[in-house]
């Protein structure tokens, strides 16, 4: 960039942050006085805003980097993650947040304490603050930062070195997202979150647009014939055994791994436990997972755009989206850019920021006062909280850069830790009424020791993939609580407490809509397959089955406008 360029693209996009910040702030003033304001928005958020904060708490630079990087190696199977989210939206909005907003929870370790007891809620919110704390938060910070040093070159721009930069960026982006998560709150977060969402389905959409005129020599028709009939497999979708997300995994620990992130972990259902209705938490569920099914077209296909354009012989992966950035993106937008993929980091960053304060105020500091904590202590010591916690991670998130291959397996591997005996423990306490605390005590031991044993001491002899090692531990896992249920059951048979604060009516479309989210997943598959564009040609069989879907789908929406009673 020319000395004009790089002020245009810093100035435009730091008038665009402010703005962010200014209406964000604007909104939630008035509800960062008490704890209901503070944690959850005054229980007061709409589906828009609910959506909007998903979607972008769920997508960061790291998905925009990583997932356009493993299209151009490999294929679209890791599309997996991003899609079969959907499936799981729909189980929190139809099976979860009913549940969850009918007992006025604020932490789902609130819920465990309910079902099982005060042990239970202390086990998880310490696998929750150790995956926030160690890894999770200074991983967010490191993956954004690397993402901004590679599209705009701040080593260069900035005149240091690469790591100077990366600490640099590291606390700016730091910084920013406190602002947000220790003086606004959770409203403060949904608000900004939704509007840098905006902006981030803007440029998803403009991305793979100009990569395929540009494919295209000027056109974009031209650019969509070339992909779709030179090297269509790349265009597939159903991942075998050697591609990155084997298909296998999707109905194994996949569906796992997607129930725990988008039903139980703290950081992302926060938000819908601040939903002002349940109608409105089930819209705002609903809308994330529409969203998702965006993310191959906005994350992924650009990827492809980029081996077309530039073959195999990009240094590696994670250059394919940052130089398709740098040549079809118009330096006037630059700015625009920028702001939003600092939007993005900020959003999960000040989510998780938010979350772990919010656990640590209600769930570790409150239990352990004589007496109940006013709403003014509450917030002050979830900014205090807030505040130890950022700087924790600007210490740590840095020191990623020395030895980065073997913490980011650590990562990987540490999620794995705390996900799948969560889930299974929510389940399981949701879905049975005599299993006792000492089953969930015992079910969470197991993982731990038995994960760890298997991830690290015999790590040579097991080769099974890490997914399927998730489902079969969760089966594990279930099976001892069950049989703890069997042999030493609660004396008194669990019964859900209601605590209802807001509108318990159910949206009357959401069996239609999530039927309508689950064949959207089903119609992505069909389309990158060998029955689809993987193929080089939508054939007979392809437009056979998506005809079912539609003819399906139809009917289950005449029935409910036929059923449904009408709105007064």
């Amino acid at each position: 960039m020319t000395p004009v360029e790089l002020t245009l693209t810093l100035s435009s996009c730091a008038l665009l942050m402010a703005f962010v910040a200014w209406f964000s702030y604007q909104r939630a003033k008035d509800d960062v006085t008490s704890k209901d304001g503070y944690f959850l928005a005054g229980r007061n958020l709409g589906g828009l805003f609910i959506g909007g904060s998903l979607l972008l708490t769920n997508l960061s630079a790291e998905q925009l980097i990583g997932l356009n990087g493993s299209s151009y190696g490999a294929n679209m199977s890791s599309m997996a993650w991003e899609v079969t989210a959907a499936v799981a939206t729909i189980a929190m909005a139809v099976i979860f947040l009913p549940k969850y907003l009918a007992g006025a929870f604020t932490t789902l370790p609130q819920f465990l304490n309910d079902r099982f007891d005060k042990d239970v809620q202390r086990l998880s919110v310490l696998l929750f603050m150790l995956g926030y704390g160690l890894v999770t938060i200074p991983s967010v910070l490191y993956s954004g930062s690397i993402a901004v040093i590679k599209l705009f070159d701040v080593p260069t721009l900035l005149g240091v070195g690469q790591f100077e930069a990366l600490v640099i960026t590291v606390i700016t982006i730091g910084v920013v997202g406190s602002i947000y998560a220790v003086f606004g709150g959770l409203k403060a977060v949904a608000v900004s979150d939704t509007i840098n969402g905006i902006g981030l389905l803007i440029v998803g959409a403009t991305v793979p647009t100009l990569g395929l005129i540009a494919l295209g020599d000027g056109s974009f028709s031209t650019g969509l014939k070339v992909i779709a009939s030179e090297a269509p497999e790349k265009l597939n979708a159903i991942g075998d055994a050697t591609a990155p997300t084997p298909f296998g995994t999707l109905f194994t620990g996949m569906i796992l791994a997607n129930l725990f992130y988008w039903c139980t972990n703290q950081y992302v259902i926060q938000r819908t436990l601040a939903a002002r209705n349940l109608a409105e938490g089930q819209k705002g569920v609903l809308m994330s997972g529409f969203f998702k099914i965006l993310v191959p077209f906005f994350m992924m296909i650009p990827g492809v755009i980029a081996f077309h354009l530039y073959g195999p012989g990009l240094a590696s992966m994670d250059q394919a989206y940052p130089a398709l950035i740098r040549d079809v993106f118009p330096i006037w937008m630059m700015g625009f850019f920028l702001a939003v993929l600092m939007g993005a980091v900020f959003s999960s960053f000040n989510s998780l920021l938010n979350s772990a304060a919010t656990m640590f105020t209600l769930d570790i500091y409150a239990p352990l006062q004589k007496s109940e904590l006013s709403d003014r202590q509450a917030v002050r010591i979830a900014m205090i909280a807030s505040v130890v916690i950022a700087v924790f991670s600007f210490i740590v998130a840095p020191l990623l850069w020395f030895a980065p291959e073997g913490l980011w397996q650590i990562i990987r591997i540490f999620t794995g830790f705390y996900n799948i005996p969560i889930i299974a423990i929510v389940l399981v306490g949701l879905f049975t009424r005599h299993v006792p605390a000492i089953g969930a005590k015992i079910a969470i031991v197991f993982h731990v020791v038995a994960y760890g044993l298997l991830k690290f001491a015999f790590a040579e002899y097991v080769t099974i993939h890490f997914l399927h090692l998730y489902a079969i531990l969760f089966a594990i896992e279930t099976a001892i609580m069950l049989i703890c249920g069997q042999i030493a059951p609660r004396k008194t048979a669990w019964v859900f407490q209601r605590n209802e604060k807001v509108n318990l009516t159910p949206w009357r479309y959401t069996f239609p809509v999530s039927a309508t989210l689950f064949a959207m997943v089903i119609g992505l598959y069909l389309l990158f397959s060998p029955i689809g564009l993987a193929n080089g040609a939508l054939g007979t069989t392809y437009w056979a089955l998506n005809a079912v879907l539609v003819a399906t789908l139809t009917l289950v929406w005449v029935r409910t406008i036929r059923r449904s009673p009408k709105p007064s």
